[in-house]
Protein backbone atom coordinates (compact mmCIF):
# COMPACT_ATOMS: atom_id res chain seq x y z
CA UNK A 1 0.00 0.00 0.00
CA UNK A 2 1.16 3.51 -0.81
CA UNK A 3 1.07 6.17 1.87
CA UNK A 4 -0.67 9.51 1.32
CA UNK A 5 -0.18 12.00 4.10
CA UNK A 6 -3.23 13.90 5.28
CA UNK A 7 -3.54 17.65 5.34
CA UNK A 8 -2.10 20.37 3.15
CA UNK A 9 1.50 21.19 3.97
CA UNK A 10 2.59 24.80 3.56
CA UNK A 11 5.04 27.49 4.63
CA UNK A 12 4.69 31.07 5.92
CA UNK A 13 4.37 33.81 3.30
CA UNK A 14 4.03 33.43 -0.44
CA UNK A 15 1.34 34.50 -2.92
CA UNK A 16 -1.16 32.85 -5.26
CA UNK A 17 -1.08 34.55 -8.68
CA UNK A 18 -3.52 33.43 -11.42
CA UNK A 19 -2.41 29.94 -12.43
CA UNK A 20 -3.15 30.07 -16.19
CA UNK A 21 -2.26 26.38 -16.47
CA UNK A 22 -5.42 25.55 -18.41
CA UNK A 23 -3.70 26.74 -21.60
CA UNK A 24 -1.42 23.67 -21.77
CA UNK A 25 -2.32 21.26 -18.96
CA UNK A 26 -4.53 19.11 -21.21
CA UNK A 27 -1.89 18.90 -23.93
CA UNK A 28 -0.06 15.54 -23.83
CA UNK A 29 3.70 15.44 -24.34
CA UNK A 30 4.40 15.54 -28.08
CA UNK A 31 7.61 15.32 -30.14
CA UNK A 32 9.14 18.72 -30.83
CA UNK A 33 10.38 20.11 -34.16
CA UNK A 34 12.69 18.17 -36.48
CA UNK A 35 15.62 20.58 -36.13
CA UNK A 36 18.23 21.29 -38.78
CA UNK A 37 20.65 22.85 -36.29
CA UNK A 38 21.20 22.85 -32.52
CA UNK A 39 23.41 25.01 -30.31
CA UNK A 40 24.48 23.02 -27.24
CA UNK A 41 25.65 25.45 -24.57
CA UNK A 42 28.79 24.49 -22.64
CA UNK A 43 27.30 26.17 -19.56
CA UNK A 44 23.99 24.53 -18.64
CA UNK A 45 24.54 24.01 -14.92
CA UNK A 46 25.84 25.59 -11.75
CA UNK A 47 29.55 24.96 -11.36
CA UNK A 48 32.51 24.64 -13.71
CA UNK A 49 31.78 25.32 -17.39
CA UNK A 50 32.51 22.42 -19.76
CA UNK A 51 35.43 22.42 -22.19
CA UNK A 52 34.68 21.28 -25.75
CA UNK A 53 35.81 17.73 -26.57
CA UNK A 54 35.41 18.11 -30.33
CA UNK A 55 36.45 20.63 -33.00
CA UNK A 56 34.89 22.38 -35.94
CA UNK A 57 33.97 20.03 -38.84
CA UNK A 58 33.99 16.92 -36.61
CA UNK A 59 31.19 14.41 -37.13
CA UNK A 60 29.17 13.63 -34.01
CA UNK A 61 26.61 10.98 -33.12
CA UNK A 62 23.45 11.39 -31.07
CA UNK A 63 24.33 10.83 -27.41
CA UNK A 64 28.05 11.48 -27.91
CA UNK A 65 29.76 13.45 -25.15
CA UNK A 66 30.91 16.75 -26.69
CA UNK A 67 31.83 18.78 -23.60
CA UNK A 68 33.11 18.00 -20.11
CA UNK A 69 35.21 19.33 -17.23
CA UNK A 70 37.25 17.48 -14.63
CA UNK A 71 35.54 19.18 -11.70
CA UNK A 72 33.34 17.88 -8.91
CA UNK A 73 30.56 20.42 -9.48
CA UNK A 74 30.06 20.07 -13.21
CA UNK A 75 28.11 17.98 -15.73
CA UNK A 76 29.03 16.92 -19.29
CA UNK A 77 26.97 17.85 -22.35
CA UNK A 78 26.05 15.58 -25.24
CA UNK A 79 24.92 15.94 -28.83
CA UNK A 80 21.17 15.33 -29.22
CA UNK A 81 21.50 14.56 -32.97
CA UNK A 82 23.72 12.99 -35.59
CA UNK A 83 25.49 15.77 -37.41
CA UNK A 84 28.57 17.84 -38.08
CA UNK A 85 30.08 20.58 -35.92
CA UNK A 86 29.47 23.84 -37.73
CA UNK A 87 31.33 26.01 -35.23
CA UNK A 88 32.08 26.60 -31.56
CA UNK A 89 30.98 30.16 -30.97
CA UNK A 90 29.19 32.56 -28.65
CA UNK A 91 25.43 32.26 -28.46
CA UNK A 92 22.78 34.05 -26.41
CA UNK A 93 22.36 32.58 -22.94
CA UNK A 94 19.37 33.51 -20.80
CA UNK A 95 21.34 33.57 -17.52
CA UNK A 96 24.88 34.73 -18.34
CA UNK A 97 24.08 36.80 -21.46
CA UNK A 98 26.47 35.11 -23.87
CA UNK A 99 28.24 31.78 -23.65
CA UNK A 100 30.15 29.31 -25.78
CA UNK A 101 28.02 26.80 -27.66
CA UNK A 102 28.79 23.88 -29.92
CA UNK A 103 26.68 24.43 -33.03
CA UNK A 104 25.81 21.17 -34.81
CA UNK A 105 24.18 20.84 -38.24
CA UNK A 106 21.89 17.83 -38.57
CA UNK A 107 22.71 15.35 -41.32
CA UNK A 108 20.34 15.47 -44.34
CA UNK A 109 17.35 13.12 -44.10
CA UNK A 110 18.43 12.09 -40.63
CA UNK A 111 15.68 11.96 -37.98
CA UNK A 112 16.37 14.32 -35.06
CA UNK A 113 13.49 13.21 -32.85
CA UNK A 114 14.04 10.66 -30.11
CA UNK A 115 11.55 8.16 -28.75
CA UNK A 116 10.91 8.47 -25.05
CA UNK A 117 12.43 5.81 -22.79
CA UNK A 118 10.09 3.07 -21.51
CA UNK A 119 10.90 1.35 -18.24
CA UNK A 120 11.39 -2.42 -18.76
CA UNK A 121 9.33 -4.97 -16.83
CA UNK A 122 10.82 -6.36 -13.66
CA UNK A 123 12.82 -3.25 -12.76
CA UNK A 124 14.77 -3.69 -9.53
CA UNK A 125 17.01 -0.89 -8.27
CA UNK A 126 18.92 -3.38 -6.11
CA UNK A 127 20.73 -4.54 -9.25
CA UNK A 128 22.67 -1.27 -9.14
CA UNK A 129 25.14 -0.15 -6.49
CA UNK A 130 25.23 3.43 -5.22
CA UNK A 131 28.51 3.93 -7.09
CA UNK A 132 27.00 2.66 -10.36
CA UNK A 133 24.01 4.96 -10.02
CA UNK A 134 26.12 8.03 -9.24
CA UNK A 135 28.51 7.30 -12.11
CA UNK A 136 25.67 6.78 -14.59
CA UNK A 137 24.02 10.03 -13.47
CA UNK A 138 27.29 11.93 -13.83
CA UNK A 139 28.09 10.50 -17.27
CA UNK A 140 24.57 11.27 -18.48
CA UNK A 141 25.06 14.94 -17.58
CA UNK A 142 22.03 15.13 -15.30
CA UNK A 143 21.26 18.43 -13.61
CA UNK A 144 18.26 19.86 -11.79
CA UNK A 145 15.57 20.27 -14.43
CA UNK A 146 13.27 22.47 -12.39
CA UNK A 147 15.29 25.59 -13.18
CA UNK A 148 18.34 25.64 -10.88
CA UNK A 149 20.56 23.30 -12.91
CA UNK A 150 22.65 21.94 -10.03
CA UNK A 151 24.53 18.72 -11.01
CA UNK A 152 22.46 15.77 -9.78
CA UNK A 153 25.41 13.51 -9.01
CA UNK A 154 26.62 15.98 -6.40
CA UNK A 155 23.20 15.94 -4.73
CA UNK A 156 22.73 12.17 -4.48
CA UNK A 157 26.32 11.04 -3.88
CA UNK A 158 26.88 9.75 -0.31
CA UNK A 159 28.92 12.05 1.90
CA UNK A 160 30.02 10.74 5.33
CA UNK A 161 30.35 14.30 6.62
CA UNK A 162 26.76 15.14 5.61
CA UNK A 163 24.71 11.92 5.77
CA UNK A 164 21.39 12.12 3.94
CA UNK A 165 18.19 11.01 5.67
CA UNK A 166 15.25 12.37 3.68
CA UNK A 167 14.59 12.55 -0.05
CA UNK A 168 11.90 14.99 -1.26
CA UNK A 169 10.70 14.76 -4.85
CA UNK A 170 9.44 18.14 -6.02
CA UNK A 171 6.25 17.88 -8.09
CA UNK A 172 4.85 21.27 -7.14
CA UNK A 173 5.42 23.32 -10.32
CA UNK A 174 4.15 26.46 -8.60
CA UNK A 175 4.94 28.99 -11.37
CA UNK A 176 1.91 30.12 -13.40
CA UNK A 177 1.50 28.72 -16.96
CA UNK A 178 4.08 25.88 -16.70
CA UNK A 179 2.72 22.31 -17.01
CA UNK A 180 5.63 20.13 -18.22
CA UNK A 181 6.16 18.47 -14.81
CA UNK A 182 2.42 17.89 -14.48
CA UNK A 183 2.33 16.01 -17.79
CA UNK A 184 5.45 14.03 -16.83
CA UNK A 185 3.72 12.93 -13.61
CA UNK A 186 0.68 11.78 -15.58
CA UNK A 187 2.48 10.14 -18.51
CA UNK A 188 5.87 8.98 -17.19
CA UNK A 189 4.69 7.92 -13.75
CA UNK A 190 6.51 4.57 -13.53
CA UNK A 191 9.72 6.13 -14.75
CA UNK A 192 9.52 8.74 -11.97
CA UNK A 193 9.00 6.06 -9.34
CA UNK A 194 11.97 4.08 -10.70
CA UNK A 195 14.14 7.21 -10.57
CA UNK A 196 13.01 7.88 -7.01
CA UNK A 197 14.00 4.38 -5.94
CA UNK A 198 17.40 4.71 -7.64
CA UNK A 199 18.02 8.11 -6.03
CA UNK A 200 17.05 6.71 -2.63
CA UNK A 201 19.47 3.80 -3.05
CA UNK A 202 22.31 6.06 -4.16
CA UNK A 203 21.83 8.69 -1.43
CA UNK A 204 21.07 6.28 1.41
CA UNK A 205 17.92 8.18 2.44
CA UNK A 206 15.54 6.27 4.72
CA UNK A 207 12.49 8.52 4.14
CA UNK A 208 10.99 9.62 0.81
CA UNK A 209 8.23 12.16 0.16
CA UNK A 210 6.76 13.05 -3.22
CA UNK A 211 5.33 16.56 -2.78
CA UNK A 212 2.59 17.64 -5.20
CA UNK A 213 0.44 20.78 -5.01
CA UNK A 214 -3.24 20.10 -4.33
CA UNK A 215 -4.32 21.79 -7.56
CA UNK A 216 -3.04 18.65 -9.35
CA UNK A 217 -5.39 15.90 -8.06
CA UNK A 218 -4.88 13.73 -11.15
CA UNK A 219 -1.13 13.74 -10.60
CA UNK A 220 -1.57 12.86 -6.92
CA UNK A 221 -3.85 9.99 -7.95
CA UNK A 222 -1.48 8.76 -10.69
CA UNK A 223 1.56 8.72 -8.40
CA UNK A 224 -0.40 7.09 -5.56
CA UNK A 225 -1.68 4.33 -7.86
CA UNK A 226 1.81 3.67 -9.22
CA UNK A 227 3.15 3.35 -5.68
CA UNK A 228 0.47 0.77 -4.85
CA UNK A 229 1.90 -1.45 -7.58
CA UNK A 230 5.52 -0.85 -6.59
CA UNK A 231 7.23 -3.50 -4.48
CA UNK A 232 8.20 -0.98 -1.80
CA UNK A 233 5.56 1.68 -2.39
CA UNK A 234 4.77 1.82 1.30
CA UNK A 235 8.21 3.30 1.91
CA UNK A 236 7.40 6.32 -0.27
CA UNK A 237 4.78 8.84 0.89
CA UNK A 238 2.80 11.26 -1.25
CA UNK A 239 2.60 14.66 0.46
CA UNK A 240 -0.12 17.00 -0.92
CA UNK A 241 0.99 20.59 -0.36
CA UNK A 242 -0.98 23.80 -0.49
CA UNK A 243 -1.15 25.52 -3.87
CA UNK A 244 0.93 28.61 -3.32
CA UNK A 245 3.93 30.32 -4.89
CA UNK A 246 6.87 29.66 -4.34
CA UNK A 247 5.90 26.27 -2.92
CA UNK A 248 8.36 24.60 -5.32
CA UNK A 249 11.34 26.45 -3.88
CA UNK A 250 13.73 24.02 -2.18
CA UNK A 251 13.82 25.83 1.13
CA UNK A 252 10.06 26.42 1.16
CA UNK A 253 9.27 22.79 0.30
CA UNK A 254 11.50 21.48 3.09
CA UNK A 255 9.85 23.86 5.52
CA UNK A 256 6.37 22.78 4.37
CA UNK A 257 6.90 19.01 4.43
CA UNK A 258 9.41 18.55 7.25
CA UNK A 259 8.92 21.73 9.32
CA UNK A 260 12.69 22.15 9.24
CA UNK A 261 14.77 25.17 8.21
CA UNK A 262 17.81 25.22 5.96
CA UNK A 263 20.34 27.60 7.55
CA UNK A 264 20.75 30.97 5.83
CA UNK A 265 23.49 30.58 3.25
CA UNK A 266 23.34 26.81 3.66
CA UNK A 267 22.15 23.92 1.52
CA UNK A 268 19.65 21.08 2.22
CA UNK A 269 22.33 18.36 2.79
CA UNK A 270 23.41 20.34 5.87
CA UNK A 271 20.19 19.12 7.53
CA UNK A 272 20.24 15.70 5.85
CA UNK A 273 17.81 16.45 3.02
CA UNK A 274 17.97 15.93 -0.76
CA UNK A 275 15.44 17.60 -3.09
CA UNK A 276 15.00 16.45 -6.69
CA UNK A 277 12.56 17.60 -9.36
CA UNK A 278 10.19 14.99 -10.86
CA UNK A 279 11.70 15.46 -14.32
CA UNK A 280 15.15 14.86 -12.85
CA UNK A 281 13.90 11.68 -11.18
CA UNK A 282 12.59 10.42 -14.54
CA UNK A 283 15.93 11.25 -16.17
CA UNK A 284 17.78 9.26 -13.48
CA UNK A 285 15.87 6.12 -14.47
CA UNK A 286 16.67 6.71 -18.14
CA UNK A 287 20.36 7.30 -17.42
CA UNK A 288 20.86 4.30 -15.13
CA UNK A 289 18.67 1.69 -16.82
CA UNK A 290 19.32 2.51 -20.49
CA UNK A 291 22.56 4.51 -20.27
CA UNK A 292 20.89 7.35 -22.17
CA UNK A 293 22.40 10.82 -21.59
CA UNK A 294 20.29 13.91 -21.07
CA UNK A 295 19.87 15.18 -24.66
CA UNK A 296 16.12 15.93 -24.72
CA UNK A 297 13.65 17.42 -22.29
CA UNK A 298 9.98 18.40 -22.03
CA UNK A 299 9.31 22.12 -22.51
CA UNK A 300 5.98 23.89 -22.04
CA UNK A 301 5.32 26.47 -24.76
CA UNK A 302 2.47 28.62 -23.52
CA UNK A 303 0.87 32.02 -23.09
CA UNK A 304 -2.12 33.88 -24.52
CA UNK A 305 0.05 35.05 -27.43
CA UNK A 306 1.11 31.62 -28.67
CA UNK A 307 -0.94 29.94 -31.40
CA UNK A 308 -0.81 26.34 -30.12
CA UNK A 309 0.23 26.02 -26.45
CA UNK A 310 1.49 22.57 -25.49
CA UNK A 311 4.19 20.38 -23.96
CA UNK A 312 6.96 19.23 -26.28
CA UNK A 313 9.83 16.74 -26.01
CA UNK A 314 12.64 18.63 -27.73
CA UNK A 315 16.39 18.25 -28.38
CA UNK A 316 18.50 20.35 -26.02
CA UNK A 317 20.01 23.11 -28.16
CA UNK A 318 16.81 23.75 -30.14
CA UNK A 319 16.33 27.48 -30.66
CA UNK A 320 13.34 29.21 -29.08
CA UNK A 321 12.51 30.49 -32.57
CA UNK A 322 12.21 26.94 -33.99
CA UNK A 323 10.12 25.84 -31.04
CA UNK A 324 7.74 28.80 -31.25
CA UNK A 325 7.33 28.38 -35.01
CA UNK A 326 6.59 24.68 -34.47
CA UNK A 327 3.74 25.78 -32.17
CA UNK A 328 2.19 27.87 -34.91
CA UNK A 329 4.08 31.06 -34.17
CA UNK A 330 2.96 34.00 -32.06
CA UNK A 331 -0.20 36.04 -32.44
CA UNK A 332 -0.38 39.81 -32.94
CA UNK A 333 -0.72 40.20 -29.18
CA UNK A 334 2.88 39.05 -28.59
CA UNK A 335 5.02 41.51 -26.66
CA UNK A 336 7.62 39.52 -24.74
CA UNK A 337 9.11 36.01 -24.70
CA UNK A 338 10.19 34.62 -21.32
CA UNK A 339 12.23 31.50 -20.59
CA UNK A 340 10.49 30.02 -17.58
CA UNK A 341 7.40 31.43 -15.93
CA UNK A 342 6.26 35.04 -15.40
CA UNK A 343 7.42 35.22 -11.77
CA UNK A 344 11.07 34.11 -11.99
CA UNK A 345 11.56 33.62 -15.72
CA UNK A 346 14.01 35.65 -17.82
CA UNK A 347 12.87 37.72 -20.80
CA UNK A 348 14.99 37.18 -23.91
CA UNK A 349 15.68 39.55 -26.78
CA UNK A 350 17.18 36.94 -29.13
CA UNK A 351 14.88 34.11 -30.27
CA UNK A 352 17.98 32.20 -31.40
CA UNK A 353 18.59 31.51 -27.69
CA UNK A 354 18.79 27.71 -27.33
CA UNK A 355 16.89 25.44 -24.97
CA UNK A 356 19.11 24.15 -22.15
CA UNK A 357 18.71 21.33 -19.63
CA UNK A 358 17.06 23.76 -17.20
CA UNK A 359 14.59 25.30 -19.70
CA UNK A 360 11.20 24.13 -18.51
CA UNK A 361 9.03 26.65 -20.39
CA UNK A 362 8.77 29.32 -23.06
CA UNK A 363 6.07 31.78 -22.00
CA UNK A 364 4.84 34.37 -24.51
CA UNK A 365 3.27 37.40 -22.85
CA UNK A 366 0.79 39.80 -24.48
CA UNK A 367 0.86 43.56 -25.00
CA UNK A 368 -1.90 43.89 -22.43
CA UNK A 369 0.16 42.06 -19.80
CA UNK A 370 3.25 44.13 -20.60
CA UNK A 371 1.15 47.28 -20.55
CA UNK A 372 0.08 46.50 -17.01
CA UNK A 373 3.70 45.87 -16.10
CA UNK A 374 4.74 49.24 -17.55
CA UNK A 375 2.05 50.94 -15.48
CA UNK A 376 3.30 49.07 -12.43
CA UNK A 377 6.73 50.62 -12.88
CA UNK A 378 5.32 54.08 -12.13
CA UNK A 379 6.51 54.00 -8.56
CA UNK A 380 5.23 56.03 -5.64
CA UNK A 381 6.68 56.39 -2.17
CA UNK A 382 6.59 53.37 0.15
CA UNK A 383 3.43 53.57 2.31
CA UNK A 384 4.81 51.27 5.04
CA UNK A 385 1.95 48.82 4.64
CA UNK A 386 4.08 45.78 5.44
CA UNK A 387 2.67 43.56 2.69
CA UNK A 388 6.15 42.66 1.44
CA UNK A 389 7.05 41.39 4.93
CA UNK A 390 3.89 39.28 5.09
CA UNK A 391 4.53 37.46 1.79
CA UNK A 392 8.32 37.06 1.94
CA UNK A 393 8.96 33.30 2.24
CA UNK A 394 12.40 33.97 3.75
CA UNK A 395 11.08 36.32 6.47
CA UNK A 396 13.15 39.27 5.20
CA UNK A 397 12.38 42.99 5.03
CA UNK A 398 12.47 43.69 1.27
CA UNK A 399 11.75 47.40 1.67
CA UNK A 400 14.77 48.02 3.90
CA UNK A 401 17.02 46.06 1.54
CA UNK A 402 15.72 47.98 -1.49
CA UNK A 403 16.17 51.38 0.20
CA UNK A 404 19.72 50.49 1.21
CA UNK A 405 20.61 49.44 -2.35
CA UNK A 406 18.93 52.54 -3.78
CA UNK A 407 21.25 54.73 -1.68
CA UNK A 408 24.30 52.53 -2.41
CA UNK A 409 24.56 51.32 1.16
CA UNK A 410 25.53 47.79 0.23
CA UNK A 411 26.95 46.93 3.65
CA UNK A 412 23.61 47.90 5.19
CA UNK A 413 21.74 45.80 2.61
CA UNK A 414 24.00 42.85 3.38
CA UNK A 415 23.23 43.35 7.08
CA UNK A 416 19.56 42.88 6.25
CA UNK A 417 20.44 39.45 4.80
CA UNK A 418 20.14 40.51 1.17
CA UNK A 419 21.96 37.36 0.02
CA UNK A 420 19.30 35.21 1.66
CA UNK A 421 16.70 36.54 -0.79
CA UNK A 422 15.62 33.88 -3.34
CA UNK A 423 14.35 36.55 -5.76
CA UNK A 424 10.93 34.94 -6.05
CA UNK A 425 9.24 38.28 -6.78
CA UNK A 426 6.47 37.96 -4.18
CA UNK A 427 7.28 41.37 -2.67
CA UNK A 428 7.14 43.16 -6.03
CA UNK A 429 3.91 41.33 -6.88
CA UNK A 430 2.02 42.68 -3.86
CA UNK A 431 3.59 46.14 -3.48
CA UNK A 432 0.82 48.78 -3.78
CA UNK A 433 3.44 51.48 -4.39
CA UNK A 434 4.68 49.54 -7.44
CA UNK A 435 8.28 49.50 -6.17
CA UNK A 436 10.42 46.94 -8.02
CA UNK A 437 11.81 45.48 -4.81
CA UNK A 438 13.17 42.30 -6.40
CA UNK A 439 14.99 44.37 -9.01
CA UNK A 440 16.78 46.35 -6.32
CA UNK A 441 17.83 43.11 -4.62
CA UNK A 442 19.21 41.68 -7.86
CA UNK A 443 21.15 44.89 -8.49
CA UNK A 444 22.46 44.95 -4.93
CA UNK A 445 23.73 41.38 -5.17
CA UNK A 446 25.59 42.14 -8.41
CA UNK A 447 27.24 45.29 -7.02
CA UNK A 448 28.13 43.57 -3.74
CA UNK A 449 29.76 40.67 -5.61
CA UNK A 450 31.79 43.16 -7.67
CA UNK A 451 32.97 44.96 -4.57
CA UNK A 452 34.05 41.70 -2.94
CA UNK A 453 35.90 40.70 -6.08
CA UNK A 454 37.78 44.04 -6.15
CA UNK A 455 38.73 43.68 -2.50
CA UNK A 456 40.00 40.14 -3.12
CA UNK A 457 42.18 41.36 -5.99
Amino acid sequence: MSVQLKGRFSFPGGVHPPEKKELACESPIQPGPAVTEVAVMLSQHLGAVCDPLIRKADAVQAGQKIGDRDAFVSAPVHSPINGKVKEIALRSHAVIGRGLAIVIEALPNNPTKRSHFTLPDGFDERKYSAEQICEAVREAGLVGMGGAGFPTRVKIEPNPRLPKETLIINGCECEPYITCDYRIMLEWTNQIIAGVRLARRASGCSRVFIAIEDNKPLAIEAISEALKNAADGDRIAVAPVKTKYPQGGERQLIRAVLKRYVPTGGIPPMIGVVVLNVATAAAIAEAVVSGQPLTHRVVTVTGEAIARPGNYYVPIGTSVEDLVEFCGGVTEKCAKVVLGGPMMGIAIADLKTPVTKATNAVTVLTREQIGRAKFARRQTACIRCGRCLQVCPENLNPTKIAHAVKHNLLDVAAGYYMNACIQCGCCSYVCPANIELTGYVKTGKIFLAREKKKMAE
